[in-house]
């Protein structure tokens, strides 16, 4: 998985935010966050989901439908303060926002809106022994 996020951050990084390959025509942004433990820097590529220009951004613990969590989530409840680099195809910005985890019927909207438009997400929930899948907002800061 290592090789895989490399490549796909790689990729974004020269192609202004916008990488090809199994995230061609999908939103893809870069999660900087703070392991909980050791304080490292970590970067994700991940998948999200912004309703509105001006809105939050919503990224998705979703972990391929495995089992557990994702690490980067319990990073990002330690340490919610943290950075994302968003691209347009042509320029990439980095922005500063804080993490909350959405619960409830807020939740559930918004995990059906991405599973609507991105169905793997929906195959996600259905194949993982977890209740639900954490949906997380990114709030600018």
């Amino acid at each position: 998985m290592s090789d895989f996020n490399d490549q796909v951050i790689a990729d974004f990084k020269q192609n202004g935010g916008q990488p090809g390959g199994y995230f061609k025509n999908a939103p893809v942004l870069l999660l900087h966050s703070i392991g909980a433990k050791s304080g490292q820097k970590r970067l994700q590529p991940l998948m999200y989901l912004r309703q509105q220009n001006d809105g939050p951004w919503h990224i998705f613990a979703s972990n391929g439908g495995a089992a557990n969590n994702p690490a980067w989530l319990h990073n990002l409840i330690a340490n919610p303060d943290i950075d994302i680099e968003i691209g347009d195809g042509t320029t990439i910005e980095r922005v500063p926002v804080r993490a909350r985890v959405v619960e409830g019927e807020e939740r559930d909207g918004i995990y059906a809106e991405q599973a609507r438009r991105f169905p793997q997400f929906a195959e996600y929930q259905e194949r993982t022994t977890r209740e639900t899948i954490p949906v997380i907002e990114l709030t600018r800061r």
